[in-house]
């Protein structure tokens, strides 16, 4: 739904849903989606936070059946398709996934031209005068990030380059908007600042803008960080400590555009002690990579996945931990432990005296993997809540 007064569109992300095949990407959409929007906004156009997977996106491909279906489908349905998630590049749901969510990375060929290719799809179904984001992945891994950087640096321009090509040749403005994640070759707010100073809003950047896409150096200086950004996740900001005003002050003084805003929150264990840890054990699951942030004595302490903290036992008592875990944003109290919520709240009140995105996105897509007892109401429910939770807050 569009928010009022310039607070942007706030919609929540499609890979809730089980969106590995066309066939699934249009029973979401017709079905919990269109039963969302009726619950939230019945009478007014619906944002839409689509996802497609790279076999998806081979039905789609242009001229085929299915992409002039989900033309109609967002026609019929009054949805907007301001906002993309083209990070899962494979199967999300009901397989592991770890740390394949990266894969193929910012290195390979692959991810490349699939996010060119979602691009082009997004300028096909742009809403007219709207501008659209699409978000990615933070380069890479960090265990598979040692001396890759220029690959990844050039790639990302390259992407940029494309985007001012489309804009130039039919208006639409796509912004690629990279999302710093926990044990992730850009996990913090600083090394994002540090890459794209060094890498990505430079000179030399910009010529290869300019001579991409026929643009004039001026033209191109204005281009890169109009179609390149990032995507501020606020569960894996909270994960890594981020003091939430220091880290959006930062980006502004840095001249990086927040392209995307997901809303989300983490758990939160302040301190750790043995019923908590018991407790944690049911979000020690196959599917999804929670990277967890120790902190103790002054310092930060990074384990890839829940299970490691959880290992060392008694030791760890009266450490804070952060878990990488994507909680209902509407629940504070889990209990034993609580979550990043209050990091949340204070991003929504920034956002509204300031605002920090065009785009608003809700983004728990653990429904498959919570305790029962966060899902007993249902996901239709528990969505319009969450979504009904931000608009309060915003008002």
């Amino acid at each position: 739904m569009r928010l009022s007064e310039g607070l942007g569109w706030l919609t929540y992300c499609q890979n809730i849903h089980p969106t590995q095949t066309w066939a699934e990407c249009r029973a979401a959409l017709e079905g919990p989606t269109a039963a969302v929007k009726a619950r939230i906004c019945p009478d007014a156009a619906f944002a839409v936070g689509l996802r497609f997977s790279a076999e998806t996106l081979h039905e789609l491909a242009p001229g085929s059946p299915g992409r002039s279906e989900l033309a109609r489908i967002l026609t019929t349905h009054d949805f907007r398709a301001v906002t993309m998630n083209g990070f899962p590049y494979g199967p999300f749901h009901g397989t592991a996934v770890k740390e394949n969510a990266y894969r193929p990375d910012w290195t390979t060929p692959e991810r490349l031209a699939y996010t060119c290719d979602l691009a082009d799809l997004m300028a096909e179904l742009a809403p007219p005068g709207e501008p659209l984001s699409l978000s990615t992945v933070p380069g890479t891994f960090k265990p598979w990030a040692a001396g890759r950087e220029a690959t990844m640096a050039a790639n990302l321009i390259a992407a940029a380059a494309h985007l001012a090509r489309i804009e130039a040749e039919t208006g639409v403005r796509i912004a690629l908007a990279i999302e710093p994640e926990p044990c992730c070759f850009l996990e913090t707010i600083a090394e994002a600042v540090a890459f794209f100073r060094d890498h990505l809003l430079t000179d030399a950047a910009v010529r290869t803008v300019a001579d991409a896409a026929g643009l004039s150096a001026g033209e191109a200086a204005r281009a890169v960080p109009r179609h390149l950004g990032l995507c501020y996740d606020v569960c894996h900001a909270a994960v890594e400590y981020e003091d939430a005003a220091a880290s959006v002050a930062a980006l502004r003084e840095a001249g990086i555009p927040v392209h995307k805003l997901q809303l989300s929150a983490a758990l939160r264990v302040a301190p750790v002690h043995e019923v908590a840890r018991r407790a944690l054990a049911v979000y020690d699951e196959p599917v999804y990579l929670h990277q967890t942030v120790a902190s103790a004595g002054g310092g930060l302490t990074r384990y890839a996945d829940l299970a490691e903290p959880l290992a060392r036992g008694a030791v760890s008592d009266g450490e804070e931990w952060r878990v990488h875990f994507h909680v209902p944003i509407f629940v504070e109290d889990l209990g034993a432990f609580g979550t990043t919520q209050a990091f949340l709240r204070e991003i929504l009140a920034m956002h509204r005296e300031a605002p920090i995105s065009r785009h608003l996105e809700v983004e728990t897509y653990t429904w498959d993997v919570l305790p029962r007892h966060l899902t007993e109401a249902g996901l239709e429910a528990a969505v319009a809540r969450e979504l009904g939770w931000v608009c309060e807050r915003l008002t």
